[in-house]
């Protein structure tokens, strides 16, 4: 395991993700280097796990797939003005990163029937935010994947103005920047 400057104990979230990290072999060469990064700002300890004091820290997220992998469920996100998975900051509450991503896609979706397909990430994407995130400059987010059942109810939180499913081959036009190249890493990770 990576080990963190002697100066630094790794909290119990910290020590869960670097491990989860360290197993996971991802398919894409990019992803490896933004792996190889994301190690090294673990390595800060608790602080990148939390939205404050550092203006840039690690974010949550989680893909929902239908069973054959063929829709994706997204969010119209309020502040960003596009279609992005769902997902948010970890919250001191939350023991893994793992679980963060969960409990926000249950808050912003209504879901209660998430089942995660990895324990590892599929997906990690480094984005500069603008000024209408207030201290935050950018977000290190770390995406998981579920499956949830297509006929199951979902609803609109506070954060978003929309949820629903897409196919994963036509997205709508106003997605996140690059979303359709991270979902298609994404499946490829799955195996799809």
């Amino acid at each position: 395991m990576t080990t963190p400057p002697t100066h630094l104990a790794l909290s119990p979230i910290a020590a869960r993700f670097l491990a989860d990290l360290e197993a996971w072999s991802p398919a894409s060469a990019q992803q490896e280097r933004l792996r190889q990064d994301y190690l090294a700002l673990a390595l800060h300890g608790d602080e990148p796990f939390r939205r404050r004091p550092r203006p840039e820290h690690f974010t949550a997220s989680c893909f929902i797939f239908d069973e054959t992998l063929t829709q994706v469920l997204l969010c119209f996100h309020s502040k960003g003005r596009f279609w992005v998975q769902l997902g948010g900051h970890i919250e001191d509450s939350d023991d893994s990163v793992l679980e963060a991503a969960f409990r926000e896609a249950v808050e912003e979706s209504g879901l209660t029937s998430l089942r995660p397909l990895h324990r590892r990430p599929v997906d990690l994407n480094v984005h500069p935010l603008g000024s209408g995130f207030s201290h935050c400059t950018a977000h290190w987010d770390i995406g998981y994947a579920a499956i949830a059942p297509r006929d199951a109810q979902i609803m609109v939180s506070e954060e978003s103005e929309d949820v629903a499913w897409w196919p994963v081959d036509r997205l709508p036009e106003d997605v996140a920047p690059e979303f359709d190249v991270r979902l298609q890493v994404v499946l490829t990770e799955l195996g799809a």
